[in-house]
């Protein structure tokens, strides 16, 4: 297994431990969002036992678990593929996350004990990990929900989301942040509106504009709105997605 474990057993300190973590979980981000296509491809139920690696060089692997015993350091969660073809993309996705965060944390205090950490260093070490989002929370769009709640109210380009990616809620307050304001009564009426319009918006998919506060993405071909959730879009995958195109425009452009 390159790259497993040999860059943090020359580690003595909580912040070297941290390093080894911090590049793991980078590497398993990534399987879970921009990957995602190459590891779901990859965690074929008809395979053997598969788990999920991050390597301290923020690359990731799916394979076999150590065959040596003990393992060199702990081992991941076993069989994720088993469970691949049985659940929602979406659930399948955040229950990898969640025994990848487990894992981390084991590979990390594993280390701590390896090396001797004192009370105040496994302080520290958890500390340092406690600031890092989850990755649960970066695969369901929490830590972006998180990070927005916690950003102050700013009319500034850099806060805005993109106009292709909101909530429903995100679109109505989009609207308002835009209103002309030396045009009093002309602008309130354009932000009704628009606030209207995007109340009548109708997934494109199953047809209802249920679930206003949800995640919601725009089709740059056809400019129609979608629930994520129906396309099998989550916040976290549609942050690397440069031009997002429907499944109807897809099925399309290969039919032509």
């Amino acid at each position: 297994m390159d790259g497993g474990g040999a860059t943090v057993h020359a580690s003595r300190t909580a912040e070297e431990v941290f390093r080894d973590l911090r590049g793991r979980r980078a590497g398993m981000i990534k399987a879970l969002t921009t990957d995602v296509e190459k590891f779901y491809k990859l965690c074929d139920p008809e395979k053997e036992n598969l788990c999920l690696y991050g390597y301290p060089n923020e690359t990731w692997e799916v394979t076999l678990p150590a065959e040596e015993v003990p393992p060199e350091i702990p081992e991941p969660a076993l069989g994720i593929n088993f469970a691949r073809d049985g659940m929602n993309e979406k659930d399948w996705l955040a229950l990898v996350a969640v025994h990848s965060d487990s894992w981390l944390l084991s590979v990390a205090f594993y280390f701590g004990a390896r090396f001797g950490f004192d009370k105040e260093a496994r302080k520290r070490l958890f500390n340092m990990i406690n600031n890092l989002p989850t990755i649960f929370e970066v695969v369901t769009g929490v830590a972006k929900k998180q990070a927005k709640d916690k950003t102050p109210n700013s009319s500034s380009k850099i806060n805005k989301p993109s106009s292709k990616v909101l909530s429903r809620a995100e679109a109505r307050t989009k609207s308002k942040l835009s209103a002309p304001k030396d045009e009093e009564g002309s602008g309130n009426d354009d932000v009704e509106e628009e606030e209207d319009e995007h109340d009548n918006t109708l997934c494109g998919t199953c047809g209802t504009n249920d679930g206003k506060d949800e995640f919601w993405i725009c089709c740059d071909n056809c400019e129609k709105w979608y629930h994520g959730k129906c396309v099998k879009i989550t916040p976290a995958r549609a942050e690397h997605i440069k031009q997002y195109k429907c499944p109807d425009c897809t099925n399309k452009r290969a039919r032509v």
